[in-house]
């Protein structure tokens, strides 16, 4: 009788005959020994399956699975259906698991039956490639260890890399497993497991070297431009903190702060105004709303009906800035106030 490992490995792979390699190989020296790897095919058109057949012979582990050219999230549906473990871990094909990320990760849920997905902290390499703006995301995500810390930042961008999670079956499955809604399937599938009130943590320990490469999907697949991360937040910010009183002050009558807005007004939202320290911008309009200095806000907050504060601003040392003078207005991050860039 099959016995099914505590631990699935989902890794979907296409035309990765470079680096699959050394990806399958951080996997089969995992000092944890007892979990399978699902690695789905994507209709790779280089040496990639005859190297998973290869793979597969040499360790039962591996479980190579060839449904033809399906695109990433079929794939991962694919092999969310064909894995045993009750626990699913993440991995990419150009990527290398530390030797003990399995064995902590799967450890960290036994102890915490409250926490419904665990990441790590991450490297990027080659640190050659890794541009300034890709190591100041790196240093945030590194910096979001707690289910507060993550649960606080989880509408700015996405807080946990796919390739470094490991998540209970029962949690993905009851979410739905991965959608295609037009945007990032990853930070789809974080923001509607945290609207169903799962809670999310990161080993702090660095347990995923994570490949920087003008290839990866991120660079080349519309669904990861920052306009459908937009329409992402906007939905998802719409059914969960706006859900009842669907009307906002975005903090920021900026380039992200319209863009944002254009997507809150198509999902429902009412703009109350926009907050700006431009003094060119304000006394004007923005899709309606009118732009009023910082110094106007808990006039405009308290006479709208306190309405949810959206902090739009990405500019380098703006999110603090703007939490510590709401803050110091009395106001709560997360009941009065939400930072979205």
């Amino acid at each position: 009788m099959h016995r099914a490992p505590p631990v699935s490995v989902l890794l979907p792979v296409y035309n990765a005959e470079a680096t699959l390699g050394q990806a399958l190989q951080s996997l089969l020296m995992q000092r944890f020994e007892a979990f399978e790897v699902i690695a789905i095919d994507d209709g790779s058109e280089d040496n990639t399956p005859t190297l998973l057949k290869q793979y597969a012979l040499r360790d039962p582990r591996i479980r190579p699975l060839f449904p033809g050219r399906q695109g990433l999230i079929q794939a991962l549906n694919t092999g969310l259906a064909q894995a045993d473990g009750p626990l699913i871990a993440r991995m990419d094909a150009d990527d290398i698991a530390h030797p003990d990320r399995l064995g902590l990760q799967y450890g960290f849920l036994q102890q915490h039956p409250g926490i419904a997905l665990v990441g790590s902290l991450v490297r990027c390499f080659p640190r050659s490639k890794v541009g300034a703006g890709f190591r100041v995301y790196e240093a945030w995500l590194n910096s979001l260890l707690t289910p507060e810390d993550i649960a606080r930042e989880i509408y700015i961008e996405s807080p946990l890399p796919h390739p470094s999670v490991m998540v209970r079956r029962e949690a993905l499955t009851e979410a739905g497993g991965y959608k295609d809604f037009g945007w990032a399937e990853d930070y789809d599938l974080w923001l509607r497991l945290h609207l169903a009130g799962r809670r999310f943590a990161k080993i702090p320990r660095v347990l995923l070297s994570w490949r920087e490469s003008p290839g990866r999907l991120t660079r080349r697949d519309n669904r990861y431009a920052v306009e459908n991360f937009l329409r992402a937040k906007a939905r998802y910010l719409r059914l969960g903190p706006l859900a009842r009183a669907p009307r906002a002050i975005i903090w920021g009558a900026g380039q992200i702060g319209r863009r944002l807005s254009k997507h809150l007004q198509r999902e429902g939202v009412t703009l109350i105004a926009f907050i700006d320290i431009d003094p060119k911008k304000i006394g004007n309009t923005r899709r309606g709303a009118p732009i009023v200095s910082p110094e106007a806000l808990p006039h405009t907050w308290e006479s709208s009906g306190k309405p949810l504060i959206l902090a739009a601003v990405p500019s380098r040392g703006a999110r603090a800035r703007i939490r510590d003078h709401l803050r110091k207005i009395g106001l709560t991050e997360g009941r009065d106030f939400l930072c979205v860039a």
